[in-house]
């Protein structure tokens, strides 16, 4: 059975949802980020709220609905994308979407932007521009080897997203320190970019 996960944004949500699933005499096959499946073919009601309250305590919602499951692939291909991924696919996102999600782009994007209140553009820029907060404050790459990195035509388009978004130059931002940083998954949220 496949299991959908609400806010499995790093290998250690991976971790927490095995240990409750196992905790609840489930037993998980294999994890992804969003998704775990496990050996069981089916759940009752009551071990279904079960899991569902035990992910709700420590961050997670069981998806059961098409829609939703949805948008949380969408993020979780995008986080995967941004913060997961050595390279920078030379295809566009939206073809990787479409090809990764099996749907239209546009069907996609428009329940995307229905959903979360933000475009699908909207939700990479400020994934992007985190895992930019993330690199500047480990200090091991220079601007112009981030801005490669992570893809941006040069150093002075970052910069001035990077302004756009936090408010902050790339540099004013290294003098504050961790202050700035936000988990992966409250990024896109209504009201928090």
């Amino acid at each position: 059975m496949l299991l959908y996960i609400k806010n499995m944004v790093c290998h250690r949500c991976k971790m927490v949802v095995k240990t409750e699933l196992e905790k609840l005499g489930l037993h998980p096959i294999a994890i992804a980020l969003g998704e775990v499946a496990i050996e069981e073919k089916s759940l009752t009601g009551k071990k279904t709220d079960e899991l569902s309250a035990a992910l709700k305590m420590v961050g997670f919602e069981l998806i059961d609905d098409k829609k939703s499951r949805l948008i949380e692939q969408t993020k979780t291909f995008i986080i995967n994308t941004v913060h997961h991924s050595s390279e920078q696919s030379k295809k566009r996102l939206s073809d990787l979407l479409s090809q990764h999600l099996h749907h239209d782009y546009s069907f996609i994007s428009n329940l995307f932007s229905e959903v979360e209140g933000i475009t699908i553009e909207q939700y990479v820029i400020s994934q992007r521009i985190e895992k930019v907060k993330e690199l500047i404050l480990y200090d091991e790459f220079s601007l112009s080897q981030i801005a490669f990195q992570l893809g941006y035509s040069s150093t002075a388009h970052l910069s001035a997203q990077f302004k756009k978004i936090t408010g902050f130059t790339p540099t004013q931002f290294k003098q504050m320190g961790v202050r700035g940083r936000r988990s992966l998954d409250e990024i896109g949220k209504p009201g928090i970019i």
